[in-house]
């Protein structure tokens, strides 16, 4: 797929070896659709409509990399050799349409163990309904109903370390060519980020340097082990919107270890590590973060939330506040929002062929 135009959010991105073909981004975006972790045509049909829509990159949803970093039963998971067949079919039919594939791998912690969202939102399974013990840097709940999570000794940390780096290596196989790790939005890395989830007192908590110790663990092993071409991402929450929390500064911090480390950009999100916070939602609310760790940390950033018009994401890219607009409730309204904003932008549309008979390209 070729740029469509000058188009500052339609120019070309390129990492290491890889180019995105424009600046739109699908962000991962549960789809609570698989069974035992493995991807189905829904997926196939979720991901490769969005390639069609002309999406520069599409990354497949937050993706286990151990049975128990699932957020519900019906995650996709990455945790064995046998899941990656069904991902090789959608990763080839993404790149036939010119989008790069990407996948996001990630441990849900103490949000794990949770129903779909069809059988009640963030409530947590008993373990006589399907739910399993969940893991966390301490033994704090989300809710204060929950159930307490197991709090990790150096056994199960160094496991899941492991669990990261083959799930990284199964995801170069299965076809992926951007990695992202997820420490966002209150899972297990994000847990280990932030003091109010982190409350241990060996080397993994208590300093903001030992605080970040498992993440950056995570990322030197998960570097090491993917080819030089790839690039690596890490997505994060830039705040936890909380008093004593995870905040800007420390994720300026981090961005400046992260790209020390080879990661190549930081996928800029917020909130999700407690359930009361109160978070300013506006269009573009998160955007200020991406471009603060962009031009304090010097690293490529990816801005995310509310980001919903043609506008509005060619003016992120313009202005140097992130490098790539990630979205997600837009691209599910209108899996064609690349085409339509290529032609709000006054850009040449390519619709595919096989729709030239009925879309009428500028």
């Amino acid at each position: 797929m070729k740029p469509f135009s000058e188009a500052p959010l339609f120019s070309p991105f390129t990492q290491r070896g890889v180019t995105l073909p424009n600046r739109i981004a699908v962000a991962p975006m549960c789809q609570y659709s698989c069974s035992d972790g493995f991807a189905t045509d829904w997926h196939l049909v979720h991901l490769g409509s969005r390639a069609i829509g002309r999406a520069g990159l599409v990354m497949a949803e937050a993706t286990a990399v151990v049975p128990e970093g699932r957020i519900s039963p019906l995650d996709l998971g990455l945790w064995s050799d046998a899941h990656i067949a069904p991902l090789q079919r959608i990763t080839a039919f993404l790149a036939q349409h010119g989008a790069v594939p990407a996948i996001q791998l990630a441990h849900a912690g103490r949000k794990a163990s949770c129903a779909d969202p069809w059988q009640g939102r963030g409530r947590c399974l008993g373990l006589d309904e399907g739910g399993w013990p969940m893991a966390a840097p301490s033994a704090l709940p989300f809710n204060p109903a929950d159930r307490a999570p197991q709090a990790l000794d150096q056994a199960g940390i160094d496991a899941i370390q492991a669990a990261f780096v083959a799930a990284a290596q199964r995801a170069v196989r299965a076809g992926f060519q951007v990695i992202e790790l997820h420490a966002a939005h209150g899972y297990l890395l994000h847990e280990f980020l932030s003091p109010l989830s982190n409350r241990r007192n060996d080397s993994y908590g208590g300093s903001l340097h030992n605080r970040l110790r498992m993440l950056l663990e995570i990322t030197e092993k998960v570097r090491a082990a993917l080819p030089d071409e790839l690039p690596l991402w890490v997505r994060i929450s830039a705040t936890d919107w909380v008093d004593g929390g995870w905040d800007l500064a420390q994720s300026i911090t981090l961005a400046r270890e992260l790209a020390k480390r080879g990661v190549d950009l930081v996928d800029t999100s917020t909130g999700g590590l407690t359930p009361d916070a109160q978070i300013p939602v506006a269009p573009g609310f998160q955007v200020p973060f991406a471009e603060a760790i962009r031009r304090e940390a010097g690293i490529a950033t990816g801005a995310v939330g509310l980001i919903t018009e043609a506008e509005q994401a060619n003016a992120i890219i313009a202005a140097g506040q992130a490098d790539i607009v990630l979205l997600a409730r837009a691209l599910l309204r209108d899996p064609y929002w690349p085409l339509r904003a290529a032609e709000t932008l006054d850009c040449k549309a390519r619709w595919p062929k096989q729709y030239g008979t009925v879309v009428k390209p500028r």
